[in-house]
């Protein structure tokens, strides 16, 4: 039985605006199966936004994607997708983002992924954690995102907290007044003392070697043969909001 091949690949957005197309559509395909169109964090305004990384999963050829997420850095040029969304409900998001921005802050959002990448074994867990290895490179102190509740729990894992200080307790009504969300954050970023042991370990190797190849189990008995190619320091200038 042959191993299934993915690659799990990090850029600037401005730097790929093929690849970015091809993640925006796949992510509008999933909204739309959900009902869902008024997400902020699918609002295109970030192509342009030279502090914005894509991460995304993708065939082996790379002709393919499977999923992917964003990694918005609050540089002063757009709003995080999080203020965006629950400024309405909660104004003084803008007040706590700007006091995180002094050390550098940034949120994980956008993420999605395919029904086919899941069916083969690829999880949300794969690109969560490739993401918060990627968001360690970006010289920043925190790291925020706005979870659906079937997200919250691979959250924790890779060191995520529920943000108590944002909406009611950290949760909020949001996309729509039925659906629940949780604000999260990584308060370090650097050291995860949050994180499941396990998934520093994973991530910490994903930063020390950005480039490498792993068999990992899937599904059904089937071993994933996952390129990572996750490297972006030499594009990273030092976030930090004066």
């Amino acid at each position: 039985m042959n191993n299934l091949i993915f690659k799990i690949r990090a850029f600037k957005a401005v730097d790929n605006p093929e690849a970015c197309e091809k993640y925006i559509e796949g992510h509008a395909r999933i909204l739309r199966l959900f009902g869902l169109s008024m997400i902020t964090s699918a609002n295109p305004g970030w192509l342009d936004d030279p502090d914005t990384y894509v991460v995304c999963v993708e065939s082996g050829d790379g002709r393919k994607i499977y999923g992917g997420g964003r990694i918005q850095v609050a540089s002063g040029n757009l709003l995080l997708p999080i203020e965006t969304a629950i400024c309405e409900k909660d104004p003084s998001i803008h007040q706590t983002i700007d006091m995180y921005a002094q050390k550098g802050t940034g949120e994980i959002c956008g993420l999605w992924n395919s029904r086919e990448m899941a069916a083969n074994g690829v999880g949300s867990i794969h690109l969560g954690r490739a993401m918060v290895a990627v968001a360690g490179q970006l010289n920043l102190n925190s790291l925020f995102a706005l979870c659906a509740p079937a997200t919250v729990r691979n959250c924790i894992r890779v060191g995520y907290e529920t943000a108590r200080f944002i909406g009611d307790n950290g949760r909020l009504c949001y996309p729509k007044d039925h659906l629940l969300a949780t604000a999260m954050v990584i308060k370090d970023l650097q050291n995860l003392p949050a994180a499941a042991p396990g998934e520093r370990l994973l991530i910490q190797d994903l930063r020390d070697n950005p480039f490498q190849r792993k068999l990992e189990p899937g599904l059904k008995g089937r071993m994933l043969d996952v390129q990572y190619e996750l490297d972006i320091k030499e594009q990273v200038p030092v976030y930090c909001v004066a």
